[in-house]
């Protein structure tokens, strides 16, 4: 029973205490005076009566009613319900003023002579009845205001003295009733009914749930459920008090089983608002008057009841319902709240679709959170531990396997709420096993099946929450019948009568005490009420694991992983190693899964035998992986229970180290975070404490109880009892024992406690202390310094500080190094053992106890581990590979050691095995960083090829990408660091570190990696470095002496007096020296042409005398370049003295650049027309960008047409210089005349062409066209149309529309226009010059200068055979000059009719075009990874990459060129910066129009001068330094040499180089081994003194400093570099196809060798050949050996394994004379011999033999030659192709589709026996249903087949069987159609991999001799 009001009182306004017009409350009266025991006077209670705060009214107000709450220290709730109303008094500000003599004048405001004030009624009661309290004070009121005749101190004193139930009983009885029914009256002729709750422990809402839904909506309210569950701060607002406390009452109705735990106050007085920043969390409400004030409030969620919103703080994250709970929630609640909707849409809608009523809807609500609840909270009790049943139950709950089991591990909003104070309490309130039930206990175990099934069906759902709706209604409303009150309210009159009213009276307090004395004294006579609570065993439910598995993550086929796990354990423990060996990798990948890992506990437990199993080291080994992978995917919380399970299993395994020293599988599996979670510690020691409680009390209890206990539950032996029915049974007797029996059970469970803590002492000594305590691995990478914060305990911990300070000291153990491990593990497991036995009840003794023990324990498990950490170190370590040394190059040297690393495969499949072959990939070995590259050296994993070596490298400076990866390997668990690093020689290596390298270790690699790849400087390149000590690469460069470069490029040439020391080359300013007497120039002396030309600058003349020779020697070197060799070569200018001669010559060597002054980028020496003096070229260079002028760099020795280079012109300069210049000017202006300027050179150069000249003056038609017939042959008539049409091509035709660009690639169509080739009818007497490809149209379309196109292109009719009419074409005018320009830039210029020169402008492409176009190819050639996208596709990639039409557009251009300077015209290419694009076309022109260029002297030369000297910039195009780092690798000379080969591969015999010399160029270009492609220009070449090294210089011989000497070594050496089909034709120009459909992709990017690396360090190849030799030669005793050898793909060197047929014989000849021991001739001697007499012979022969035509004989009919034109007709075409792509290196393995080699060598007749090793007639089956028919039949040995002919005679192959198809020669049998009368024996068939012949001999013993033959043919091979 309870009281229904503890106090009454009476608040007033306090008229003394009033400050500045704020106005205080006083408590005038209450009753009783005294506090009642059992709740003390509340206080502040004035506050809450006027919220707002006291004020005086000028009007009276209604009465207005509110409940306030309190809670006290004892968190006890006290509702205080005020009841207020006004009261008047004269105005207290008048009477002051009148006190005061004179009156202020501030006073003129009108001041009412009456103002109100309010005065509260107030009950205090800790019960919640608004209705009742609101009825009492209500009938207080009316007393007095209507003056009833009853005295009020009656009514207060029933009201005081009225004591009601708290709740009734569950089954109304009739005295039941009488419980939950009281009425009660007040002696005031009033009667009320009072219904109290059946269950005490449900929350009473009345309606204000519904309510609080109908204000903030559904999602609102769930945003604050869940906020309020997960401990955030919630404040709402409202103007109406009453619905504040309504609201925060819903609110926490809803969270119902958990209850509120932090600050409630539902209705907060302004004077408290700094409450709202406590740091805790709450639930407040605040009047909407206050609102301003709630505005800074960063971190609280604020509710605005009457504006219906909820405002989230950006700050604030709320953790929603899991889903689909939350949407189902949503659906249920819609459903209650607004049943309408989901039938908003049906045709013919119910009639009656009406949400509840309001009472009823309420309850609906809260059952819809009930059924939530249920399902969150489903199967809690199996993850409780009981861990004391007496004296009282302690119980704790495991929050890891509850998570784990409900799959919610990863669930925010779960974690926070079981992580929260709520749950604490529901803990601790509903975990004891023995108390009374409600109906959440009854829902979470009987309902859990059905709230399953239903989940999904929302009707279902309905049903179900209107059940529970009912049974909350029926709780709160038992009786809803009975509910009748019988009030009197105030009337009406009295109300609105204002002056009648007195104020409230003081009452009598003695009269109001009596009758509370009175009541007192009556309790205590009566008999105590006594109602048995009725307690009960709480039913746990259904367990979790049984319907968990259907939603938890089940892995498809998980009943075949189970079993390999089994397997493998097995096999394992059987010894059956190798097999378990297979299986580990398929173990390893299974648990990843739960039910794998769960299974491999079981599966070991089963080998445990008395808490050991000992084994030997592989099986430990084995056992300790899977261990680890087990650990390694469990988080820290252990939610399945893995890590619970494996802890008894590491103490158990183990092996035998030595004598007496046993090493645990604990020391292998500490690396896991969930060792150092205090919480998973927790949780093992609690479910551990259970068990053994609960063993304890199976083992007390005798017989006959149990069965009780098995009969009550109606299950019989059948099932186990759980430790939760057991403590309820015990707590059920436990008032029945005796007081001894009842001591005796608590110390036994106080012991089984603490025996555990020490057990759990010692466990967690072994997992947390590592094998080596000497090192400090705990601190650094685990948790267990700040475990606090993890812990999740509700206990304080008080003594665990004290305690564990004290008790480490005295241990009295200090061992120094292994200290700081020891303590911090010492304090862990002290704090751990504080915090379980303070929950336990340990009691204090035991506790010291244990701290002292607990530093013994942990210093003699270091001990321990000390013995096993030594023997562990004298174990064998488990078996890598031996880390492999690679072969390193003369001066290249290590940087940093192996590291031990696996190579993952990438994108490409070869190495995969998976295009068949083994796989190669992935290996694991090491990697190596030296000062030039970047080796990894190993062997493949795959057990079938472990004895090949992989070796992948690629040089340091071709690295373009890095990034870090992160790797899991098959047969590996951890997944490791990585590496994907990407080299521009098209070669990608994925690498993961092995778990010994360490992570910092790695770091450091990368660090030096990139000190490598950028040096500071270009002198920090290894071509550089070599040879100098590895330390010094990565610290020389921050060393002073190349500070002074920077400022060398600037002070070049500023002043002529400062000289700059360098260590290699002095450099001044050089006054023409005299020259020194050279061979070559025996004749000059000081007045030398160069000299004389120039205007010396007077401060450029220093003393001779003052220059070092070395510098003498500079200038001559300068002359001595290869640029002056060619241009004396080409008669370009000579270095003669004799003035008069050279006028003669149109052209001089000006050495205006020799200071690098006008040009910084040119060569020194320079071709300029003659007429031209070097002054003006210093004025137009300024036009130019960068300086480059136009200069000469080629001559056509027959038309003389010349062709220049310059840059663009600088934009100013572009309309000036194509205005007309006879514009009359008053004063020439500088830019005038510098335009006049650049005219007149144009106008020099084409004066200088002897075409120009001989016309007479202006060319005008006639002129024209008599100089074009004289001075070129007729033929050139045949191909000038052929200019206009690749004219219109490269510049796009006036037809189409501008803009648009039409690929002339793939898909679309591109203009193409056909070439018809004319036939020429007499060929002999004019052959057509040169070799046609064909042009096809960028199709970048864009509008350009009309006359040129029409001029060019010539708008004749063509002739019907396809020539154009040469009448037509006569007329046309022909430009001398052509200028290439870009068309971007000459916009606007236009064109004089009457200049002679024209320009052309075409689009050429970007540099960041060829940059992301070279980062896609690389991306298409070695993809990172493999892909089945197939928009990922290789050919779908390298059409993205657009790289085949970069390369067309510049063989296109080219051709261009080359067709204008063959018809006569000179070509200035005049593109961007001159040394990209421009260096391109001008050396492919040079290359196509000049067969010297294609040999490798001319090559050598064209590259020097063109790219070299004219200052293509290597360095910063190929991001050399760091500098150049941010502008990125742009590959401008790999692409020339692209199109280079491109033009090999359609004119193999033209070119002397084989196409392995452009891959070891392409490869060398980017490596920087050499310093040939180091550096931007001449310029900086001379000043770092490596242009002209003296001859003597070289320190070691070895080292080669120029890539173009270390090719001439190696060519004399070996003829890898050398083109056996090259002979070429005199003055040939060719002229290439330039389809894309033409272009090849180049097998450089796509070929790799893993056996030995790259093949482009030919040191490395002889090194690793010696070895292999070595290994080779000595196990011979291995019977005998097949011949044959497997090649496999991107493995093997396939031009060493299979070497073509040359290379073979020259090899072969070497060894032989080897081995006669004679000196070996030089093979260019010997193929020289062979090329002179096979001449000789084939003069001699009639008919030329076979190798002579094909190789050297140039009278092949030039027909065959040019291949591709006219092969087509002549059937042979297909098969010389072949012939003519076998080159040197035989590099490229033969394209599928081509005819085999033997249709080759059928193409030549021959008169030798052709090596026929066995000859005759067979008969020979023909197909299917066709005759026998003879055949004469030839064997031969050298071609390894059997060729067939009609006859002996017979020259013409009917066909071939090739040997090396053949798999057996068998006997055959007689078949039908054979010959006739032919003995059995002489037939046999011949089996090959596609079909069988029938033969038949003429008989048995010919028959024989063929099978022989053939047999032995096939042995040999």
């Amino acid at each position: 029973m309870a009281r229904l009001a503890d106090y009454f009182v009476v608040v007033g306004y306090d008229l003394d205490k009033r400050v500045e017009g704020e106005g205080q409350g006083r408590i005038l009266q209450r009753f009783p005076e005294k506090d009642w025991e059992d709740s003390p006077f509340p206080q502040g209670v004035e506050l809450f009566c006027q919220p707002s705060g006291w004020q005086l009214v000028p009007e009276r107000q209604p009465a207005s009613f509110f409940v306030a709450v309190l809670t006290d220290i004892n968190s006890e709730r006290h509702y205080c319900a005020c009841f207020t109303f006004w009261e008047g008094l004269d105005n207290p500000q008048l009477q002051k003023a009148s006190e005061v003599d004179e009156v202020d004048e501030d006073l003129a405001v009108v001041q009412p002579a009456q103002v109100f004030a309010p005065k509260s009624l107030v009950l205090v009661s800790r019960l919640d009845y608004t209705e009742v309290f609101r009825n009492c004070l209500g009938l207080i009121y009316t007393v007095h205001v209507d003056g009833l005749s009853v005295p009020l101190e009656t009514v207060i004193g029933n009201l005081l003295t009225c004591v009601i139930p708290i709740a009734g009983g569950s089954q109304p009885g009739q005295e039941e009733r009488e419980e939950s029914l009281r009425t009660i009256t007040l002696g005031a002729g009033d009667r009320q009914v009072i219904q109290t709750p059946i269950n005490d422990s449900l929350p009473v809402s009345g309606s204000s749930v519904a309510q609080l839904f109908r204000q903030l909506g559904i999602i609102n309210v769930l945003y604050l459920f869940c906020a309020a569950l997960t401990e955030h701060k919630i404040l709402f607002l409202s103007s109406s008090y009453q619905r504040l406390t309504d609201a925060c009452r819903g609110l926490l109705a809803i969270m119902f089983p958990l209850k509120y735990s932090f600050t409630y106050v539902p209705i907060l007085p302004g004077k408290l608002l700094e409450v709202l920043s406590t740091p805790t969390p709450f639930i407040i409400g605040v009047n909407s008057f206050f609102r301003s004030e709630t505005q800074e409030l960063l971190d609280v969620i604020i509710a605005d009841l009457d504006g219906g919103t909820v405002t989230i703080p950006e700050c604030v994250h709320i953790s929603l319902l899991p889903e689909p709970v939350l949407q189902q929630t949503q659906t249920a609640l819609s459903m209650v709240l607004d049943p309408e909707l989901s039938i908003a849409d049906h045709a013919f809608p119910p009639l009656s679709t009406q949400p509840s009523a309001l009472k009823i809807q309420d309850k609906e609500i809260r059952g819809v959170f009930l059924w939530l609840f249920a399902r969150l909270f489903q199967g809690y009790r199996w993850c409780l531990h009981i861990i004391r049943i007496h004296p009282e139950p302690v119980i704790r709950f495991h929050k890891a396997a509850f998570l784990g089991q409900r799959t919610l591990s990863e669930d925010d909003f779960l974690m926070k709420v079981l992580d929260g104070m709520a749950f604490a309490g529901f803990v601790s309130e509903r975990g004891p096993p023995y108390r009374a039930t409600d109906l959440f206990d009854e829902l979470v175990a009987n309902e859990g099946e059905r709230i399953r099934q239903e989940e999904t069906c929302p009707d279902k759902v309905m049903n179900h929450v209107k059940e529970l709706a009912e049974l909350l209604f029926k709780n709160e409303n038992p009786y809803p019948a009975v509910a009748m009150h019988k009030v009197q309210r105030p009337s009406e009159n009295s109300q609105t009568t204002a002056q009648s009213q007195t104020p409230f009276p003081v009452l009598d307090e003695v009269a109001v005490q009596l009758f509370i004395d009175h009541a007192a004294a009556k309790l205590k006579t009566a008999p105590p009420v006594v109602k048995a609570e009725l307690k009960g065993m709480v039913p746990s439910g259904p367990p979790l694991g049984d319907f968990v598995d259907r939603n938890g993550n089940v892995m498809a086929n998980s009943a075949r992983r189970l079993e390999v796990v089994r397997n493998c354990i097995t096999y394992i423990f059987e010894n059956k190693m190798l097999e378990a060996k297979k299986l580990m990798p398929a173990v390893l990948r299974a648990l990843k899964g739960r039910a794998a890992r769960v299974c491999l506990t079981q599966e070991l437990n089963q080998h445990v035998l008395q808490n050991r199993a000992v084994l030997d080291d592989q099986q430990f080994d084995y056992i300790v992986r899977m261990m680890n992978c087990t650990l390694q995917d469990c988080s820290h919380m252990d939610e399945h229970g893995i890590a619970a399970a494996l802890l008894p299993l590491v103490t158990a395994f183990c092996r035998k180290l030595g004598a007496g020293i046993t090493q645990f599988a604990y020391s292998c599996v500490q690396e896991h975070m969930v060792w150092t979670n205090m919480q998973f510690w927790e949780a093992m020691f609690y479910s551990d404490v259970q068990n053994h409680i609960k063993a304890l009390y199976l083992e007390t209890e005798d017989g006959d109880q149990q069965n009780n206990l098995e009969q009550q539950d109606g299950s019989g032996s059948g099932r186990e009892i759980g430790a939760l029915e057991l403590a309820s049974e015990q707590n059920r007797l436990w008032p029945t024992l005796s007081k001894e029996m009842q001591t005796e059970r608590v110390q036994k469970e106080e012991s089984t406690v603490f025996s555990q803590a020490i057990h759990y002492a010692n466990r967690m000594s072994y997992l947390l202390l590592p094998l080596d305590t000497s090192k400090n691995r705990l601190l650094r990478s685990t948790g267990l310094g700040d475990v606090e914060s993890v812990s999740n305990s509700y206990v304080t911990n008080s003594i665990a500080g004290s305690m564990a300070e004290s008790y480490d000291t005295e241990s009295g153990f200090e061992d120094a190094e292994s200290s700081d491990v020891a303590n911090s593990v010492v304090r862990f497991i002290n704090r751990f053992v504080d915090k379980v036995c303070n929950e336990s009840g340990v009691t204090n003794e035991h506790l010291k106890a244990l701290h002292t023990m607990i530093p013994d324990i942990v210093q003699m498990h270091i001990e321990t581990l000390d013995a096993v950490h030594r023997e562990s170190k004298r174990l064998p370590p488990i078996q890598k590979p031996k880390l492999l040394r690679p072969t390193l190059l003369p001066g290249e040297e290590l940087v940093m050691d192996g590291m031990r690393v696996h190579l993952i495969s990438d994108g490409r499949e070869e190495a995969t095995g998976l295009m068949g072959g083994p796989p190669l990939l992935p290996a694991e070995g090491a990697i190596f960083l030296t000062t030039y590259r970047l080796i990894f050296k190993g062997t493949p994993t795959d057990p079938l090829v472990g004895e090949q070596v992989v070796t992948r490298s690629f040089p340091i400076a071709s690295l373009t990408k890095e990034k870090r990866i992160s790797v899991t390997l098959p047969m590996d668990q951890f997944v490791q660091e990585g590496l994907q690093l990407r080299s521009c020689t098209f070669q990608l290596m994925k690498i993961a570190f092995d778990e010994e390298v360490a992570s910092d270790l790695a770091e450091v690699f990368r660090k030096h990696m990139h000190k490598l790849r950028y040096p500071q400087h270009v002198q920090g390149t290894f071509a550089f470095t070599v040879g100098q000590c590895g330390k010094l690469v990565v610290e020389h460069k921050t060393k002073d002496k190349n500070q002074s470069l920077k400022t060398l490029s600037k002070n070049l040439v500023k002043s002529a007096k400062r000289t700059i020391g360098r260590q290699y080359v002095t450099r001044k300013k050089y006054s023409p020296p005299t020259w020194e007497n050279r061979s070559s120039f025996q004749s000059e002396l000081d007045e030398d042409e160069i000299s004389v030309s120039e205007e010396v600058d007077q401060s450029s003349l220093t003393l001779s005398s003052t220059i070092r020779s070395s510098d003498r020697q500079t200038m001559s070197n300068v002359v001595e370049r290869a640029c002056c060799r060619d241009y004396q070569r080409l008669g370009l200018g000579t270095l003669s003295n004799s003035l008069t001669r050279s006028k003669n010559e149109p052209f001089r060597i000006s050495t205006v650049n020799r200071m690098y002054t006008v040009c910084r980028s040119y060569p020194g020496l320079l071709i300029v027309p003659q007429s031209i003096p070097d002054t003006t070229i210093q004025r137009i260079c300024r036009c130019y960008r960068q300086n480059r002028f136009p200069v000469v760099c080629w001559r056509n020795s027959r038309t003389k047409a010349v062709l220049l280079r310059s840059a663009g012109l600088h934009a100013k300069g572009v309309v000036g210089f194509f205005k007309s210049p006879n514009a009359p000017a008053s004063v020439p202006s500088q830019a005038d005349s510098t335009s006049l300027e650049q005219e007149k050179y144009l106008q020099a150069i084409i004066s200088s062409m002897p075409s120009y000249s001989e016309s007479s003056g202006r060319n005008t038609l006639s002129g024209f066209t008599s100089t074009h017939m004289s001075t070129s042959d007729s033929s050139d008539k045949l191909r000038q149309p052929k200019i206009g049409a690749l004219m219109k091509q490269v510049m796009g035709t006036k037809e189409d529309v501008p803009g648009t660009f039409s690929r002339g690639a793939l898909g679309q169509r591109a203009k193409v226009i056909s070439l018809s080739q004319p036939k020429v009818s007499g060929k002999a007497r004019n052959p057509t010059r040169g070799k046609w490809g064909s042009i096809r149209g960028s199709g970048r379309l864009s509008a350009y200068n009309p006359d040129v196109g029409t001029r060019l292109a010539g708008k004749e009719s063509p002739q019907p055979n396809g020539g154009p009419s040469e009448a037509l074409f006569l007329r046309q005018q022909k430009a001398y000059l052509y200028i290439i320009g870009d068309k971007a830039q000459l916009k606007g210029g236009k064109q004089d009719s009457f200049q002679q020169w024209e320009v052309v402008p075409i689009e050429v492409c970007d540099i960041r075009q060829v940059k992301n176009s070279f980062k896609k190819l690389m991306k298409a050639c070695v993809p990172s990874s493999t892909t089945s996208d197939p928009n990922m596709s290789f050919l779908r990639c390298l059409e993205e990459s657009d790289w085949m039409g970069l390369l067309h557009r510049v063989l296109q251009v080219s051709v261009l060129v080359v067709e204008l300077l063959d018809s006569g015209s000179s070509v200035m290419v005049s593109l961007e910066d001159g040394w990209d694009v421009t260096t391109q076309v001008v050396s492919l022109v040079q290359l196509l129009s000049d067969p010297y260029y294609r040999t490798f002297d001319g090559f050598r030369l064209l590259v020097e001068k063109e790219w070299l000297s004219f200052g293509h910039r290597f360095s910063h195009r190929g991001a050399q330094t760091l500098g150049s780092q941010s502008s990125g690798f742009t590959p401008v000379f790999l692409q020339f040499l692209d199109c280079v080969h491109q033009i090999h591969l359609q004119f193999p015999m033209e070119f002397e180089f084989s196409q392995y010399y452009l891959k070891f160029l392409a490869y060398h270009y980017v490596s920087n081994r050499f310093r040939t492609f180091l550096l931007d220009s001449d310029y900086e070449r001379i000043e770092l003194g490596v242009l002209y090294e003296e001859k003597g210089e070289r320190k070691s011989p070895q080292v080669c400093k120029s890539v173009w000497d270390y090719i001439d070594r190696l060519n004399k050496k070996t003829p890898i570099f050398f083109n056996y089909m090259f002979s070429p034709e005199d003055e040939e120009v060719l002229r290439p196809y330039t389809f894309i459909s033409n272009l090849k992709v180049w097998d450089f990017y796509m070929e790799e060798t893993l056996s030995e690396g790259p093949s482009y360090d030919w040191e490395l190849r002889g090194r690793q050949e010696r070895v292999a030799d070595e290994t080779l030669e000595k196990p011979d005793t291995s019977g005998p050996k097949s011949q044959r050898r497997i090649v496999w793909p991107c493995y093997d060197s396939l031009s060493k394994v299979v070497p073509d047929a040359i290379t073979k014989l020259l090899q072969d000849l070497q060894s032989l004379e080897a081995e006669l021991g004679q000196t070996s001739e030089k093979w260019k001697d010997t193929w020289d011999k062979m090329k002179t007499t096979q001449r000789t012979e084939s003069k001699l022969e009639s008919k030329p033999s076979f190798s002579s035509s094909l190789l050297m004989s140039s009278n092949l009919s030039h027909q065959r030659r040019s291949q591709g034109v006219y092969l087509q007709e002549s059937g042979v075409g297909s098969s010389i192709n072949l012939a003519l792509d076998c080159e040197a290196s035989a590099t490229s393995t033969p394209v599928a589709g081509r005819p085999s080699t033997s249709t080759l060598y059928s193409q030549f007749q021959s008169t030798e026996s052709e090596n026929r090793s066995f000859e005759g007639i067979l008969f020979k089956k023909g197909a299917l249903l066709k005759p026998w028919k003879p055949r004469w039949f030839v064997l031969d040995k050298t071609k390894h087949q059997l060729r067939y002919y009609e006859s002996r005679q017979d020259k013409e192959c009917k066909g071939v069987i090739e040997l090396a198809e053949v798999e057996s020669v068998i006997p055959g049998t007689t078949a039908m159609g054979a010959p006739k009368n032919i003995e059995e024996k002489a037939f046999f068939d011949l089996k090959t991999t596609k079909r069988v012949y029938n033969f038949c001999a003429q008989d048995s013993l010919n028959a024989q001799l063929w099978m022989d033959s053939v047999q032995s043919c096939l042995s040999d091979a």
